[in-house]
């Protein structure tokens, strides 16, 4: 699945400790390194990304690591087992 990292979006907040820690309560999946193709990296983060489409304008979060969150603006090829969370806190942890 091909993803774009967002710029940007370090301020946004939710009520989980982290994006990272709403993405597992969220998505109730585990990730012990990131989730990009070819990648291993585990000093994970949520990542806020876009699917990699023009009918669905919608935040969401997946765990990467660090390196592959500075790739601001980069599509992202991402294992097709993980579950994209949304980032709106309304519709989540609000």
């Amino acid at each position: 699945m091909k993803v774009k990292n967002l710029n940007g979006t370090s301020q946004n907040k939710c009520k989980c400790d982290s994006w990272y820690a709403h993405w597992q309560r969220f998505s109730g999946q585990k990730a012990n390194h990131c989730v990009v193709v070819g990648c291993s990296g585990t000093d994970l983060v949520g990542g806020h990304v876009q699917k990699d489409s023009t009918s669905d304008s919608s935040w969401y979060v997946i765990p990467i690591c660090n390196a592959c969150n500075m790739k601001k603006g980069q599509t992202l090829n991402v294992v097709d087992q993980v579950k994209l969370v949304s980032a709106n806190v309304s519709q989540t942890c609000g």
